[in-house]
């Protein structure tokens, strides 16, 4: 473990060298015993800097377990300092640098190949919370701010389906959940973040200061600057949810009533999936939930008029909020017990046209076997485009969109989770043919072209952000973006 570099010695690894700086020639790290005289050396930190073939090859790898880029070094921050000097290091060197919150992308987004790995775990403080807002540090996990938000009587407005990830992981790529029929991603209710640029600048920004860089950051897949810290939205959180969930054989009525649930807004809470049958065929499952407390209770006749009578099945549950938050718990502690939560996934996250649907996802349920989901869950609801102001989280241009989301878990066989990877590049393939979009938290293989093509009218001010907050390009190069 390397700690405090230039201030606490090597502990293993180089035995007791000091490391003192990067020689860009080389791409290699400068040890006390190979330094060039004329180096200045890495900056003081007062955090870790871990360069040991444990550390790094633990940040070789992510949720997905299926790219593996070994860096030069990994960054523990003791601050927020750290990682200002340690950018302001890299870009001067031309370092490649990535920040990584809980390690779940699934593709290497988060990863960088003989670069810097910040590992934003260790910036974890939530500074402040009120009705005003909450002041979180990126590396904070969703389930840490529920719990002490819940504790004040409020709650962030979207949350997503799993709350063991960073918030600023999830803003960067958007941060979906079934709320976000109300109130958009979770990147539409951030209300000021700090971040540090590709140029080396440290930043504070908003919707209404510095835009063009709080846009770029929000949904921008770390590309133009790294989130060092977040002020969120709140809004009283509700005490009860009373949960539905409604099956359909017929997905074209599955798709009606989902969509005539999203218009009328019935639900503060909307979401939806696929399910197998025992005679290994498909249904439909709308899961609808009104969140409120008791001196506010739903009209349960009014929240379901106008369902479709052929509803195959219908389930009713009433619980605690929280427990309605943290719904997927159990089940993920049970897949890590049994050892499948370390399984390889290869997801696939896509945004299709409402008008093209039904017929985009029958077709792919025509092949589509629980073998080739790894027994993983196949999610289909509605998004409506006017809830997201997110101008680079892409969405089909209709209206209304349906998340269609295959959360695959591979075997450890190398040939299936490619093959896997192959049929989310076709699917996606088939998404644009119809004019949809993928979530950038996806097992897609993508090029230049693809990105550009996906960004469409948002291209230009992108890449035009891109040249003025990360000049050199040294920010976040696992996406493949440019």
């Amino acid at each position: 473990m390397i700690e405090g570099v230039s201030r606490r010695r090597i502990i293993s690894g180089l035995g007791a060298l000091m490391v003192v700086g990067f020689d860009p020639r080389s791409r290699a790290w400068i040890t006390t015993a190979s330094a060039a005289s004329n180096f200045d050396g890495v900056p003081l930190l007062a955090g870790s800097l871990f360069l040991d073939a444990a550390h790094r090859q633990a940040v070789a790898d992510d949720f997905g377990h299926l790219v593996h880029q070994i860096p030069a070094a990994v960054l523990l921050p003791g601050s927020s300092a750290d990682v200002l000097e340690m950018v302001r290091f890299c870009r001067r060197h031309r370092i490649p640098v990535a920040m990584r919150g809980q390690g779940h992308a699934q593709y290497g987004q988060c990863q960088v190949e003989g670069g810097l790995v910040i590992d934003s775990s260790s910036l974890a403080t939530i500074h402040s919370l009120s009705e005003k807002g909450a002041c979180v540090d990126a590396g904070v996990r969703w389930s840490d701010l529920v719990v002490a938000a819940a504790q004040q009587g409020l709650t962030p407005p979207v949350l997503t389906d799993y709350l063991e990830l960073s918030v600023g992981g999830t803003v960067s790529v958007g941060g979906i959940g079934g709320t976000m029929q109300r109130f958009g991603v979770q990147g539409d209710n951030v209300l000021e973040l700090e971040v540090v640029t590709g140029e080396g600048e440290l930043v504070t920004c908003s919707p209404h200061t510095r835009r063009e860089l709080f846009d770029a950051v929000t949904s921008g897949l770390g590309q133009c600057a790294l989130i060092l810290r977040a002020t969120l939205r709140l809004i009283p959180a509700p005490t009860k949810a009373l949960v539905f969930q409604l099956f359909y054989d017929d997905i074209e009525l599955f798709v009606r009533d989902q969509l005539r649930l999203v218009h009328e807004g019935r639900f503060e809470y909307l979401e939806g999936q696929v399910v197998s049958t025992s005679s290994a065929g498909w249904r439909y499952m709308i899961e609808a939930a009104s969140l409120y407390t008791p001196a506010c209770a739903p009209n349960e006749t009014s929240l379901l008029r106008g369902v479709s009578d052929d509803v195959t099945t219908r389930v009713r549950n009433e619980t605690p909020y929280l427990d309605f938050a943290f719904r997927l718990a159990p089940t993920i502690e049970f897949l890590k017990s049994i050892g499948v939560w370390g399984f390889p996934h290869p997801w696939l996250s896509l945004f299709v046209p409402a008008s093209r649907a039904a017929n985009y996802v029958r077709d792919r349920l025509t092949t589509l076997t629980i073998a080739d989901t790894g027994q993983g869950p196949i999610l289909f609801y509605p998004v409506l485009k006017n809830r997201v102001g997110r101008p680079f989280f892409r969405l089909p241009s209709e209206p209304v969109s349906f998340a269609f989301n295959i959360l695959r878990t591979a075997p450890p066989d190398r040939a299936v989770q490619e093959a896997m990877v192959a049929s989310n590049r076709a699917m996606y393939e088939s998404a644009v043919a119809v004019g949809g979009t993928r979530y950038a938290s996806g097992a897609i293989p993508m090029t230049s072209a693809d990105w550009r093509q996906h960004f469409g009218s948002a291209w230009r001010d992108f890449e035009r952000a891109k040249r003025r907050f990360d000049p050199m390009g040294i920010l976040t190069p696992g996406t493949g973006l440019f």
